[in-house]
C-alpha cells in the first residue's frame, strides 16, 4: 500500500541538526518560510516548531529538482532529503540553532500548496489580535505563540510528575452539573430529555472535591477546565483551567508546603530560576493596610501610611469629615515625585476616580515649606506629625486619600502599581510571591441587602472566631489564603468546613432558609453527616501562571484557542445562532434583544 510521502520518512526535525551531523543524508518535512534566489541558487527556509533548517536548491547539482523549486511559494508544505552540509565561510548564522549547517536537497516532495498568509509567520509583526485570533491557525506557526503552548505542555506535566510523586490521584469531575448561582454567572446547558430543566458548566469542581475526601481517595488534583460567565479581561477567559488539588487530614501549612514546592519547581524546569523557600506571609489586614490590595505587588515600596488619627481633627474638612463618618485618611510618599506637573497630578486625578475616589490631595514637599492647596489647613504641630509619620524629605510628593476604608485602599492600591510602573521601580526580572491568609468571612452586599461568602460558602472560620457568627458576622476572620506573584493572585483555596453544624450555620448566616439550603446543597450536608474528614485545597489559575512563566501580558497568547473580550472564537464563530429544529428539540424559544453598542 503507497501513500503521499511513498518512502520518505523524517529523520530529524528543523531545529536539530548542527555541526556534527554533517556528512549525513537526512529528510526534512515542514513549512517553507521563504524561498530566497541568490543567483540561481535557491534558498528555502524550513520550518517546523522545533526551529528553521535551510536548505539548497543548486541547478549546478540537479537542475529538474531546481526548477521544480521555483514553485516553492510561503507556507507550501514540503518534504526534502538531502546531505547535511557545512555553510560557507561567512554564511554562518549565530542567531539559529541550525545556523552552521544547510541541506544540499536530492529530493523534493510539495505535500501541499498554500495561499498567501494574512500575515508573516513571525515574531514582532505588526497585526491586530483581532485578524490574529481569527487566522488563529497561522497565528499558531508563530515561533514566540508555539513556544508558549509548548510551555503550557512542559508546565502540565511538571505537575503532574510533582503530584503523581506525592501520592496524588488525577480524578474527573462532571462538566454537566447543578447550577449554584453563589458567584459569577453559570453557562447553563439545556437538557433535550428533560424538557425546561437545566444543567450548568462548573465554575470550579469544588463540592466534587470534597466529596472525593468523604469518600476516602485523600489525595486528589485535577488540570480541569471552568467556565465563568463574567466580564472578561486580559488575565480572564470565559472558559479557562486550574490546577485544583484538594488533601485530607491537613492544615493550612500542609497545603501551602505541597504547593511552594510544586511553584519551586515548576520555576526550575521552565526558566532554570531558584526559589526561595518559604514564600512570605501576608495577613489579609497586613496587606490592605500596606499595599492597599489583596494582591500585593511587594517588588516596590510606595506603601501606603494611615494617617487618620493625625488629621482627624484637621482644618481640611475632606479629611475630618472622612475620619468623623468612620473612614479612613492614607498617603504614600513618592519620593523624588516633587517634579511631578499640574498636569501629570491631573491625570493621577483622574487615574483614582475609575476606583470612585472623589479626587487626590496632593502635597509637594520643597525646601522652603509645603507647596499644596491643603498646606494652610495643617497647624505646625499636624505638619511635623506628618513629617515624622511619612518620613517626609524636600523633593518628595505626598498622595492623599479620604474616603470609606475600601475606597481608599482600592484606590491607592493601584495608583501604587501604576506609579510603581511608570517610575521604573519595577524589575520584571523578580518573582516576588507572597501568600495572603485571614480573609474576612464576609462581605455585605448592598444591593442584596445580606451577607456573601468572600471566597466560598464552604471555606472554615478560624476557630477563634466562630463565636461571632451570629452577633458580628463581618468580623469573622476564615481559613481562606491566596498565593500572589507580583501582582497577581495566581492561587487560592481555604481548609473547608467539615461539620454538618457549622456548615449550617454559615449558611444561615449568608440569609439562607433551611429549606433553600437544603434544595441548593442537601447532597453535601447528607455526605458531611456521613462522616466527613478535615480537608482543605486549592486552585491555581493554570493560564495565568503560564503567562507568567512565559513573560506575557495576556492570557490569550499561551491559550491555544482563546476567546475574545466579548467571549467570541473569531476563528470559528460561536457563539453562533441554533437551527429552529434544534430549539424546539429542547423546548426553548428565544426572545431576541436589542444589545448595546
Amino acid at each position: 500500500m503507497s501513500d503521499l510521502l511513498g518512502d520518505m520518512r523524517r529523520t530529524h526535525r528543523c531545529g536539530e541538526l548542527g555541526a556534527k551531523d554533517i556528512g549525513k543524508d537526512v529528510v526534512l518535512m515542514g513549512w517553507v518560510q521563504r524561498r530566497r534566489d541568490h543567483g540561481g541558487v535557491i534558498f528555502i527556509d524550513l520550518r517546523d516548531h522545533q526551529g528553521i533548517t535551510q536548505v539548497v536548491f543548486n541547478p549546478e547539482v540537479d537542475l529538474t529538482l531546481h526548477e521544480k523549486a521555483h514553485r516553492l511559494r510561503n507556507e507550501y508544505v514540503i518534504g526534502v532529503r538531502g546531505r547535511v552540509d557545512a555553510r560557507p565561510e561567512g554564511m554562518i548564522n549565530p542567531n539559529i540553532t541550525t545556523g552552521e549547517i544547510e541541506i544540499t536537497a536530492g529530493e523534493l516532495q510539495i505535500f501541499n500548496t498554500a495561499e498567501t498568509p494574512p500575515f508573516m509567520i513571525e515574531d514582532r509583526i505588526e497585526v491586530s489580535e483581532n485578524i490574529r485570533l481569527k487566522h488563529r491557525h497561522i497565528d499558531l506557526r508563530r515561533p514566540s505563540i508555539q513556544r508558549n503552548i509548548i510551555t503550557r505542555h512542559r508546565a502540565s506535566a511538571t505537575v503532574r510528575n510533582y503530584l503523581n510523586g506525592l501520592g496524588f490521584l488525577d480524578l474527573e469531575t462532571p462538566i454537566l452539573t447543578r447550577s449554584t448561582p453563589e458567584g459569577a454567572r453559570d453557562y447553563l446547558v439545556p437538557s433535550r430529555v428533560n424538557p425546561g430543566q437545566f444543567y450548568a458548566l462548573p465554575q470550579s469542581p469544588q463540592l466534587f472535591k470534597q466529596l472525593f475526601m468523604i469518600a476516602g481517595f485523600d489525595r486528589y488534583y485535577q488540570i480541569v477546565r471552568c467556565f465563568r460567565d463574567e466580564d472578561l479581561r486580559a488575565d480572564r477567559q470565559p472558559e479557562f483551567t486550574q490546577i485544583d488539588m484538594e488533601m485530607s487530614f491537613v492544615g493550612e501549612e500542609d497545603i501551602m508546603t505541597v504547593s511552594e514546592g510544586m511553584i519551586r519547581l515548576l520555576f526550575k524546569e521552565i526558566l532554570d530560576r531558584d526559589l526561595e523557600l518559604p514564600f512570605q506571609r501576608l495577613t489579609y489586614a497586613e496587606a490592605v493596610s500596606r499595599y492597599g490590595l489583596d494582591k500585593p505587588d511587594i517588588r516596590f515600596g510606595l506603601e501606603l501610611t494611615d494617617l487618620t488619627d493625625i488629621v482627624a481633627d484637621s482644618g481640611f474638612k475632606l479629611f475630618a469629615s472622612a475620619a468623623a463618618g468612620g473612614g479612613v485618611v492614607k498617603a504614600i510618599n513618592v519620593k523624588g515625585g516633587g517634579d511631578f506637573t499640574r498636569k501629570e497630578l491631573d491625570d493621577l486625578a483622574n487615574f483614582v476616580t475609575v476606583y470612585r475616589a472623589k479626587g487626590l490631595a496632593w502635597i509637594k514637599v520643597k525646601p522652603d515649606g509645603w507647596q499644596s492647596p491643603i498646606a494652610k489647613f495643617f497647624t505646625d504641630a499636624e505638619k511635623q506629625a506628618l513629617t515624622e509619620r511619612l518620613d517626609l524629605a524636600p523633593g518628595d510628593l505626598i498622595l492623599f486619600g479620604a474616603d470609606d476604608a475600601r475606597i481608599v485602599n482600592d484606590s491607592l492600591g493601584n495608583l501604587r502599581n501604576h506609579l510603581g510602573r511608570r517610575l521604573g521601580l519595577i524589575d520584571d526580572a523578580t518573582y516576588a510571591f507572597t501568600w495572603v491568609t485571614d480573609f474576612p468571612m464576609f462581605e455585605y452586599d448592598e444591593t442584596e441587602k445580606r451577607y456573601q461568602a468572600l471566597h466560598h460558602p464552604f471555606t472554615a472560620p478560624l476557630e477563634d472566631d466562630c463565636d461571632k457568627l451570629e452577633s458580628d458576622p463581618l468580623s469573622v476572620r476564615s481559613r481562606a489564603y491566596d498565593l500572589v506573584l507580583n501582582g497577581f493572585e495566581i492561587g487560592g483555596g481555604s481548609i473547608r468546613i467539615h461539620q454538618i453544624d457549622l456548615q449550617r450555620r454559615i449558611f444561615k448566616a449568608l440569609g439562607m432558609a433551611p429549606a433553600e439550603y437544603e434544595e441548593k446543597f442537601g447532597f453535601l450536608l447528607s455526605a458531611l453527616a456521613s462522616g466527613a474528614p478535615p480537608h482543605g485545597g486549592i486552585a491555581f489559575g493554570f493560564d495565568r501562571l503560564v503567562m507568567l512563566l512565559c513573560g506575557e501580558q495576556s492570557i490569550r497568547d499561551v491559550i491555544a484557542f482563546p476567546k475574545t473580550q466579548r467571549a467570541a472564537c473569531l476563528l470559528t464563530g460561536a457563539p453562533s445562532e441554533p437551527a429552529k429544529a434544534q430549539l424546539d428539540e429542547l423546548a426553548i424559544k428565544v426572545r431576541k434583544i436589542q444589545m448595546e453598542g
